[in-house]
């Protein structure tokens, strides 16, 4: 059953043609991802696929009666809203988000709902149902937008970067949900992992022309590999031609009038070619590193707490040279904290950080407050330097380098405002590596970027003779580049591995089959009950009682998870972090006393 129908779409902005006359059909049940570069049109065309845009050219068709919901990038959630009223319309189960006890009972359908919003939004760190939208940060916001697609049952759903301002575990959660699912959607992501569990077909987008790869992200490399391998055969052919024609037309300049009018017309269309081809090149990474000592990086017994919340507890590293340490734990756990303590740009409480006199760090933060929307492109590499140090003692021009990082002549002069996301954070990239950092400290620096940088990223950080510490939720991104891993596991401890982060989780796994295991050994061996508690029941208010105590637990473990996400952002104010870090103690102890007395009961009935 066909759910879309794209039928001879085009898109262009001025001069810039993003897509010419592409078609493509979606049928029920189908999982398919768009990759393209950034800036070359894959948000124009889920805009207008979800109905905010409108082609120049050509049909869009939904078959009717189908529910379609959009994950969009740009914050749309109603700001004056309760997160209750965002995670449903019907006004029964938000008077149960909001109230322990609603005055009316709910439906058997309307309590399955309900339990999936509390089971989406727990996953997922959606704050408590009864704030307000504008009192959430960016990333709670993006992740209570997130649930509403989850939550809503569409028919076909449309997402743009769904792991952004996720954690690791979010993001695995994410995956198996959708993967479980019949669902039909088509996304956007970044990240390979998820590429190659969820979807089925990959749609690619390239020179403004679609092409369609059945299979997962795997195979499609796989298949992009053997087209760019024909395309630079052709290309290298081209080329050969294109020099022969050359020659030919500067023959004789006075009797070009009487060349052939059809060779000379496709001796243009061949210059054109060969033009376009040479001008699209890579993202070229070989930037100078400052020259490295033997004392890096050292963090003596550092540790840092919010009230009664400890983030980091007697932290104890030396860096060696060329080590990549790959950051990990679930949002608000501390690891941005870290980072901005080794950079100087927050206190510890107690311990200190040294860095060698070599060192000359390059931080890459979340948000790239460094970078005014209103400069233009060139000027912001300029602020910097007009010539930059290249490998090999070699040097370029700030417009070269902003050729080689895929910036054309034509945007060298747009404003930073005009750019796309990852085309901004391709560019405050750049203005990191240029300053010839020799200690990389890198705060999700994978979001919004295309693949193709990324994977250019990469090689470059496995290579690069320097440090590396990274905080990323790209699972692939973080297997290519850590060879260490520092885990924050809550309550201020951080482990340290000697691994990536797949060792990592197997780890884990292996910890959790050991813990199963000693479960399953207690149990065998439990003495018998007492035959007493064999003939006491629980009565009728110890009943109702071992109900409310169940989810009253289930309820102050979501918000335990609330109040760890809002502690992690960086937008709260002390007086609001004091205020978040008591009710979390205070949680805490709720969530122990009512968990024993649960136990009580649940041992007697």
């Amino acid at each position: 059953m066909n759910y879309l129908s794209v039928e001879n779409i085009s898109k262009s902005f001025g001069d810039r043609v993003l897509f010419n006359n592409i078609s493509f059909g979606i049928a029920k049940g189908q999982k398919l991802a768009l990759v393209a570069r950034n800036g070359t049109g894959k948000t124009s065309l889920l805009r207008i696929l979800a109905g905010l845009d409108v082609p120049d050219e050509g049909t869009v068709t939904f078959r009717n009666q189908l529910k379609v919901s959009y994950l969009t990038q740009e914050n749309t959630l109603p700001q004056l809203a309760t997160v209750a009223d965002c995670l449903t319309e019907n006004t029964h189960i938000s008077d149960a988000l909001l109230n322990e006890k609603p005055h009316y009972e709910l439906t058997e359908e309307e309590q399955t709902h309900l339990g999936k919003i509390k089971s989406v939004a727990g996953k997922l760190g959606v704050p408590f149902f009864h704030q307000k939208v504008n009192e959430l940060s960016g990333g709670q916001q993006k992740r209570l937008a997130l649930s509403k697609v989850l939550i809503d049952e569409a028919d076909f759903i449309i997402m743009d970067e769904p792991t952004n301002h996720l954690d690791l575990d979010m993001i695995e959660w994410l995956e198996s949900f959708l993967a479980s699912t019949n669902i039909t959607m088509l996304l956007v992501t970044h990240d390979r992992y998820f590429l190659d569990e969820i979807c089925d077909e990959i749609l690619e987008l390239e020179d403004g022309k679609l092409y369609r790869h059945k299979g997962n992200y795997s195979y499609y490399l796989e298949k992009k590999a053997e087209r760019d391998e024909m395309e630079s055969a052709n290309l290298q052919r081209s080329k050969n031609l294109f020099r022969t024609e050359l020659d030919w037309m500067r023959k004789q300049p006075r009797a070009r009038g009487t060349k052939s009018k059809s060779r000379i017309d496709a001796f243009h269309v061949l210059e054109e070619k060969t033009k376009k081809k040479n001008e699209q090149g890579n993202v070229a990474l070989d930037i100078n590193i400052s020259r490295i000592g033997s004392k890096i990086l050292e963090i003596h017994h550092i540790s840092k707490s919010y009230g009664d919340l400890k983030l980091i507890d007697n932290f104890d590293y030396s860096l060696r040279k060329g080590e990549k340490i790959g950051i990990v734990g679930s949002n608000g756990a501390g690891k941005s904290t870290l980072l901005n303590i080794i950079m100087g740009k927050e206190p510890c409480d107690k311990g200190k950080i040294v860095m060698g006199e070599t060192i000359v760090p390059g931080y890459f933060e979340q948000q790239s407050k460094n970078i005014s929307d209103q400069k233009r492109v060139i000027e912001v590499i300029r602020e910097i330097a007009d010539f930059i140090p290249m490998s090999g003692g070699r040097k370029i021009s700030a417009s070269q380098l902003l050729e080689r990082f895929l910036f054309d002549p034509s945007m060298h002069f747009q404003y930073v405002e005009k750019l796309s996301g990852g085309e901004k954070r391709r560019l405050y990239l750049l203005t990191v590596l240029m300053k010839n950092p020799n200690l990389l400290i890198l705060d999700e620096p994978t979001n919004d970027l295309d693949i193709q940088t990324l994977s250019v990223l990469e090689d470059y950080l496995a290579s690069f003779e320097g440090c590396v510490i990274i905080v990323t939720h790209d699972r692939f991104f973080m297997d290519r580049v850590a060879d260490h891993i520092w885990a924050f596991e809550g309550d201020g401890k951080i482990s340290v591995l000697n691994g990536n982060y797949y060792d990592y989780r197997q780890m884990l796994k292996e910890q959790k089959r050991e813990q199963k295991k000693e479960a399953a050994a207690v149990v065998r061996t439990k003495p018998e009950e007492t035959t007493a508690n064999k003939k006491r029941k629980l009565s009728f208010k110890e009943k109702q009682e071992y109900e409310k105590l169940e989810n009253d637990i289930m309820l102050l473990e979501e918000e335990k998870t609330m109040l760890e996400q809002q502690m992690g952002e960086a937008e709260l104010t002390h007086e609001k972090l004091m205020e978040v870090s008591n009710r979390f103690q205070q949680v805490l102890h709720d969530i122990d006393a009512k968990t024993m007395r649960w136990m009580e009961l649940a041992e007697i009935g």
